[in-house]
């Protein structure tokens, strides 16, 4: 055998060492991947059971505290988006206009302060992501003669303002400086236009229950599980 085979002998075994050591590499880094996937499914799965029994706690907390006062609201809760729901827009505000009526207000001086007790309780202060003041029209402007666009948007700059109004005057109602803190923290005014209307079985529009104010609830399961991917990421080699 000349120097050249001998040479190339022993240069095919040390490949072969570097592929066999790069194989079992790359099965170490799938393996430890898979554990951090399993991982991850279990913490997330933890997280999105403690968010269904957090919703269907906070759902039956709410209803307990106000189901005796939803009929003469006109009022219901959802349970899937945990929103109280206004549904008399005659209440809520007079036609093209922002100002809360004095009506509304003698209803939120009764519903927010239990609201916020309810929410800041010891329960679930640690679950709130956001109190959201949504403010709903229908699809129309003013006899309807409106074209669809401009209506949307007229309609947009109205539940804006409408929402801005009642959440002016809920903060008035805070009964602390702590409170107020928390409502600056966690409470925001959304004026949504006709983008969530109101429909019928059939699919059509059910004008006035479109318009009407939701104090929407939600809590901070999804901020949870962004986090623990985001940590899975980073654990990864």
């Amino acid at each position: 055998m000349d120097a050249w085979a001998k040479k190339e002998e022993s240069y095919w075994p040390s490949i072969s060492d570097l592929m066999s050591g790069l194989m079992l590499v790359f099965l170490f880094i799938a393996i430890a991947y898979m554990r951090n996937v399993e991982e991850g499914q279990k913490r997330i799965k933890k997280v999105a059971v403690a968010y269904q029994e957090t919703q269907v706690s906070l759902y039956n907390s709410l209803m307990d505290e106000f189901k005796g006062d939803l009929p003469r609201w006109k009022a219901r809760i959802d349970k899937d988006t945990l929103s109280v729901q206004f549904m008399e827009p005659d209440v809520l505000f007079q036609t093209g206009s922002a100002e809360v009526t004095n009506q509304f207000k003698t209803i939120l001086d009764d519903f927010f302060p239990r609201y916020l007790q309810v929410l800041f309780s010891h329960e679930y202060q640690d679950c709130i992501e956001e109190i959201r003041i949504e403010g709903h029209t229908s699809s129309e402007w003013g006899n309807g003669d409106v074209a669809h666009e401009k209506a949307y948007f007229h309609n947009m700059r109205l539940s804006q303002d409408r929402t801005r109004s009642v959440l002016r005057y809920c903060f008035g109602l805070a009964a602390n400086e702590e409170q107020k803190g928390k409502m600056e923290k966690y409470v925001t005014a959304n004026g949504l236009s006709s983008s969530r209307l109101v429909k019928d079985e059939q699919g059509c529009e059910l004008k006035r229950f479109s318009r009407r104010v939701e104090f929407r609830t939600r809590t901070n399961a999804e901020q949870k599980i962004v986090e623990i991917v985001e940590q899975l990421n980073n654990e990864i080699p």
